[in-house]
């Protein structure tokens, strides 16, 4: 973890920095979307993760102890939390870069999601692939993975060839497991399908499922995950948010980032200057053209299109999404 001379956290600030000019030097214009508040439904999902947090910050002090180079390293990247803090330095910082900053009523996957389907931006770039359950058209994974992991970009459509509506999938994508409810044990993404496909909703699947063979929880609110999903808490209509990018802030860049955060002043002042250089270029294109298709067999809730060339291009802060533009590329 970097730190500036106060003892504070600065990593998140160093991604993200460094990450948001690599996208803006490709020519894409990024946008961040912040988590708002969670749905009720989502508690039990934010304990289990704060319980994993806690599992690991003892495994971790037991490897320090030993001196197990490996579960340290392993258990310190298990007990990272984001704070409000983090986020905000981020979205005072991003906002000083001159990139707009979304913040989401409810799930940052939604209003992503609802951007995209407005035609805003070209995709939603995220690790989680509730993007789709929210319908989002274009969902890209690794777009914000660091440039060293060389780890190519992929986009995701839910395909025709599943032969369900919208409704299915997003049954299917309860029926596997969600952050609303649990899976049903002994029912993986192939046998969901199948039952799907089979009986067509979760109402027919749990009418018409062998209740000796699958445990279904006593309380599976999968109604109510639906509605999550299909009605998500989203800024939309005269709320949209219009997304606009302008100048950088030097003067401020500056301050924040060396006079408070201790950042080397010759290193962010070329960064400002890389930052005002993408900005003049011409418009930009579509995402498509920084990055060559590659083949890519079918996965089963979605089709894959691996993509090279645009791996190096970016990267966002854990707890926001980010995404790119048609004539605008957002997140």
């Amino acid at each position: 973890m970097l730190t500036n001379e106060a003892g504070e956290t600065t990593s998140h600030l160093v991604g993200m920095f460094s990450r948001t000019i690599r996208l803006l030097e490709a020519g894409i214009k990024p946008a961040y979307v912040f988590d708002g508040k969670p749905p009720d439904l989502k508690k039990q999902e934010l304990a289990k993760r704060f319980s994993r947090r806690e599992d690991a910050t003892a495994g971790l002090a037991a490897a320090e102890e030993i001196g197990n180079k490996e579960d340290i390293e392993k258990f310190s990247k298990r007990t990272v939390k984001v704070t409000q803090q983090h986020n905000d330095d981020c979205k005072k910082l991003l906002r000083m870069m001159g990139v707009p900053v979304v913040e989401a009523p409810s799930e940052a996957e939604a209003q992503c999601a609802a951007l995209c389907k407005a035609d805003q931006v070209y995709g939603v770039a995220s690790e989680d692939m509730d993007s789709l359950t929210f319908g989002a058209p274009k969902f890209l994974r690794h777009l914000m993975d660091p440039s060293s992991k060389k780890i190519p970009v992929m986009e995701i459509e839910v395909i025709e060839e599943l032969e369900l509506t919208m409704d299915q999938f997003i049954d299917l994508c309860i029926l596997c497991g969600c952050d609303y409810c649990d899976s049903i044990r002994g029912i993986g993404p192939q046998t969901a399908l199948k039952l799907v496909r089979q009986h067509g909703s979760l109402e027919s699947i749990l009418e018409n499922i062998n209740k000796e063979r699958y445990q279904i929880p006593n309380e599976w609110p999968y109604e109510e995950a639906r509605r999550l999903f299909k009605e998500p808490l989203v800024l939309k209509g005269d709320d949209q948010p219009e997304l606009k990018w302008g100048a950088p802030d030097e003067e401020g860049l500056v301050e924040f980032l060396v006079d408070q955060n201790g950042f080397n002043k010759d290193r962010v002042t070329k960064a400002i200057e890389k930052i005002k250089a993408a900005k003049n270029k011409s418009s930009q294109g579509r995402l498509e053209s920084f990055f060559k298709p590659a083949a890519s067999s079918a996965s089963v809730p979605a089709k894959r299109k691996e993509t090279t060339g645009a791996a190096d291009k970016g990267a966002a802060n854990k707890k926001s999404k980010a995404g790119g533009g048609k004539k605008n590329k957002k997140k």
